[in-house]
């Protein structure tokens, strides 16, 4: 049992004003401090008097600016400021070892100069605020591997962003170049919806029977629904769907309309769940929403999210066991969606096992558009590196999921396919983006290694 004078977490949400000083009794030994959801505006000057702390969780409080402490503290790596009131981050407010930055749903035009000096950062969230440029010094923030730009004032997309060597998860809908609302963020949702590109019907909310909350993402929840009154051009197909109704706000992906919109872009594709409908923003519930098949029960999610250890890539339960037949026929499903989803000008932005359901017999359905954006509006040259990007994050998932494959129990004629599909996963992250594989090529190689040609 843990001693009093041992503690490694703090977590305390009860309207503080003020920083609580007892937490320096644990000077010695905090590792993890949460004083989220509070009325904090400053930190103690002594704050770095706690050696050990890793994580600073400072989200939903109402900090104008970032203390300068911070960048005393000795082993801070993971810092959120999410959903405060921040108008500036000075120069060289951060720690230097920064690796986790969360700084969602704020009030931030611009970044320091000093971002460059962040060697070790690999995540950053940024969306939902005013910034119109990234700093040029970010170039040199080679360990990025996940950033989130939504809904920001960004005018384009820097060419050095899309050369970070080990960035695999990325998103940036909803910025002046990109946004569906050109400039007015203010832009009801119902003119928003007028302006997506949709190719499905549009049905009222009052036609469906909403039952069981069956999930929930950052941009919203999804029931298990069925038809009151099913639409004539739906007739013949099953009665009960599921419902995702989005939140209506800012999420650490960036808009919701943003998501609903490349969910429409993105077509039919046998590893994408089907949408049938959407929300009719005319109807008098006014909820942003997608109608969607229902998927099998025998459907579960292939990983985990990642841990504050981790990072940026997935977990797994400690039981989770898969063939490395199952892992070949996973991977080329993913990468035949995002073959489609490119090829209609999307990105994807978070492939993650934990973003995909598969069923026993390793078909695969890639779900979560939350961190998807449209590539319509880039260079060619920038949506060619956007697919050398996911390529990436399919080489990061490829490794994660072959480590739950247990290589004692493998026959012998399949360790030749375990070879060939690490290999494969080295070849798609490797820093050199000009020679990752294609989305063809990587299917080809796929399509080769499963076939134990």
């Amino acid at each position: 049992m843990q001693s009093p004078s041992s503690i490694l977490r703090i977590q305390i949400s009860d309207n503080l004003t003020e920083f609580p000083r007892h937490v320096f009794e644990q000077a010695e030994s905090l590792e993890i401090l949460d004083l989220s959801n509070n009325h904090l505006t400053e930190l103690p000057d002594d704050l770095d008097r706690l050696l050990n702390m890793r994580i600073l969780f400072l989200s939903n409080n109402q900090f104008t600016s970032i203390p300068a402490v911070l960048a005393r503290c000795p082993k801070l790596e993971m810092i959120s400021f999410k959903s405060n009131q921040l108008a500036q981050v000075g120069e060289n407010v951060l720690p230097v070892d920064t690796r986790w930055l969360i700084l969602t749903d704020n009030k931030l035009a611009k970044l320091p100069d000093s971002m460059g000096r962040l060697h070790r950062l690999q995540k950053l969230a940024l969306a939902g605020n005013r910034l119109t440029a990234l700093p040029a010094s970010m170039a040199d923030c080679h360990n990025l591997e996940l950033a989130r730009l939504s809904a920001n004032d960004l005018a384009e997309m820097p060419d050095w962003l899309f050369q970070l060597p080990k960035l695999a998860w990325l998103a940036f809908s909803g910025n002046d170049f990109n946004r569906y609302s050109e400039k007015d963020v203010a832009t009801t949702e119902a003119e928003l919806q007028a302006e997506s590109v949709s190719t499905v019907g549009s049905v009222a909310l009052q036609d469906i029977e909403l039952g069981e909350l069956i999930g929930e993402g950052a941009s919203g929840f999804i029931y298990r629904a069925r038809w009151i009154n099913q639409p004539s051009s739906l007739l013949g197909t099953s009665e009960d769907i599921a419902v995702k109704i989005f939140k209506g706000s800012i999420t650490s992906d960036g808009y919701p309309q943003d998501e609903l919109d490349c969910c429409l872009t993105a077509g039919e594709h046998s590893h994408l769940i089907k949408v049938v409908a959407q929300l009719d923003q005319k109807d008098k519930d006014k909820k942003l929403g997608l109608v969607m098949e229902l998927i099998s029960t025998d459907f579960f999610n292939l990983g985990l999210p990642p841990s504050l250890k981790t990072c940026t890539r997935d977990t797994f339960l400690a039981e989770t066991q898969y063939s490395i037949d199952q892992v070949g026929k996973i991977i080329l499903g993913i990468a035949g969606t995002l073959k489609h989803l490119h090829e209609n000008e999307i990105s994807h932005g978070d492939v993650y096992a934990h973003n995909t359901m598969i069923n026993h017999q390793a078909r695969v359905l890639l779900g979560d558009f939350g961190a998807a954006t449209n590539l319509m509006t880039l260079p060619l040259v920038q949506r060619e590196a956007m697919g050398a990007i996911e390529i990436r994050a399919v080489g990061c998932l490829l490794e994660d999921i072959l480590t739950q494959v247990d290589k004692n129990n493998v026959e012998v004629n399949s360790h030749e396919k375990v070879k060939k599909l690490s290999d494969l996963a080295i070849e798609c992250m490797q820093t050199d983006l000009q020679r990752r594989p294609s989305f063809y090529e990587l299917i080809e190689s796929l399509m080769t290694i499963n076939n134990g040609v």
